[in-house]
């Protein structure tokens, strides 16, 4: 007996601050998953000037409180404008949406004090949308002494599935996901044993540095497919320091942009300075593939917009060679959208959780028992 499908719609802000990735699917939240659309909505310059401004204030526990009101006066802005966007949507889908999977904007996140927080009002957006919303999809996990990330390796779970019946690829399969942070899903075979089967950690850091270095020399909001960094020149001395300096001693714990600066450039030109960061970057990548293959043969898909950064990419194949026995390749080669990656597992991770199935593992977050995560509103 088939179980029933459900449609949803997936949202996902990045830390790169630009906009909103949207996602139709539908799927049982077990293995049936099937992609229905795919939009990309940008943020004007007021809302996107509100996120930085507020990024900016909140470094640490004290800051959240502090700027609660400027938090409150974010979370509505950006809350309406996902509530716009969806509207907007449905004025061409026709069909009838179950659910929504709203992640909201992460503006804190230190799990070893218990704390995440992404600004996002379900209650709003439920009341806007007349649709049921699931969202604050991180606190169950943090509760459960989980580092609350990342959540999309129970969505890499089911493609690796689609993907070995369609391509027949070899496991273990690996994800490398290029977002603000990086983080890698590891799937050793194709058996249903999610426990044994499903391993993920936060890596490194994917755009945030790179972002962050373009914003604060330039009035661009990144580097295009690395093509500042490839006119620059590497200051090696600088380099060295920095990944002597900076050691990630175990990939146990989740990672966040504020963890991570670009002070140790200062003073570079913006082309110098953007390919240094960014080769660190690519080292810190390369370091944490090479514990996630454990020195096996393995292929990693890369999503994430830092797929498209070519210098990277080219960086972070550099730093592995060959002897390490680690292929990255696109996901985009497997008929899938590099860019919707995320978008796509917020709707697939709403079904899991309004049917109160787990989506974050021992094995992917370090909770102590498989936790179902996110609140389902339903205010209308």
């Amino acid at each position: 007996m088939k179980n029933k499908l459900f449609t949803s719609i997936g949202l996902m802000s990045g830390t790169s601050m630009d906009g909103v990735d949207l996602s139709i699917i539908i799927s049982d939240g077990y293995d049936q998953f099937f992609n229905i659309l795919d939009s990309y909505y940008e943020y004007d310059d007021k809302l996107q000037e509100q996120l930085i401004c507020l990024r900016d204030l909140v470094s640490v526990e004290e800051d959240l409180l502090k700027n609660s009101e400027k938090i409150r006066e974010t979370e509505r802005s950006i809350t309406l404008f996902h509530a716009e966007i969806i509207n907007q949507t449905l004025q061409t889908y026709k069909e009838p949406i179950d659910l929504i999977g709203f992640h909201g904007h992460t503006i804190f996140h230190n799990p070893q004090k218990k704390i995440t927080k992404q600004i996002g009002d379900g209650k709003l957006l439920s009341q806007i949308i007349k649709k049921k919303v699931i969202y604050d999809f991180r606190q169950a996990d943090i509760k459960n002494n989980g580092q609350g990330a990342p959540l999309a390796p129970i969505f890499h779970y089911i493609l690796s599935k689609k993907i070995y019946k369609k391509y027949n690829l070899n496991f273990p399969l690996g994800f490398l996901n290029i977002g603000g942070i990086a983080n890698v899903t590891k799937i050793l075979n194709n058996s249903d044993q999610i426990h044994k089967n499903l391993f993920a950690f936060d890596i490194g850091p994917g755009n945030c540095m790179i972002d962050q270095w373009i914003r604060n020399n330039s009035s661009l909001k990144y580097d295009k497919d690395g093509e500042i960094a490839k006119l620059g020149t590497i200051n090696q001395l600088i380099l060295n320091q920095a990944i002597d300096n900076f050691k990630i001693k175990k990939y146990s714990q989740s990672l966040d942009v504020n963890d991570f600066d670009t002070s140790f450039v200062r003073g570079l030109s913006l082309e110098d300075g953007c390919a240094t960061v960014t080769n660190f970057t690519a080292y810190l990548i390369s370091e944490g593939l090479k514990y996630a293959s454990a020195n096996k043969n393995i292929k990693f898909l890369i999503c994430g917009g830092g797929r498209q950064n070519n210098y990277l990419i080219k960086c972070i194949n550099d730093y592995i060679s060959n002897k390490n026995k680690i292929i990255l390749e696109k996901v985009d080669n497997f008929n899938l959208k590099g860019d919707y990656i995320e978008s796509q597992a917020f709707g697939y991770i709403a079904v899991r959780s309004f049917l109160n199935l787990p989506i974050s593992f021992n094995t992917t977050t370090g909770c102590n028992q498989s936790s179902v995560g996110g609140k389902l509103v339903e205010n209308f």
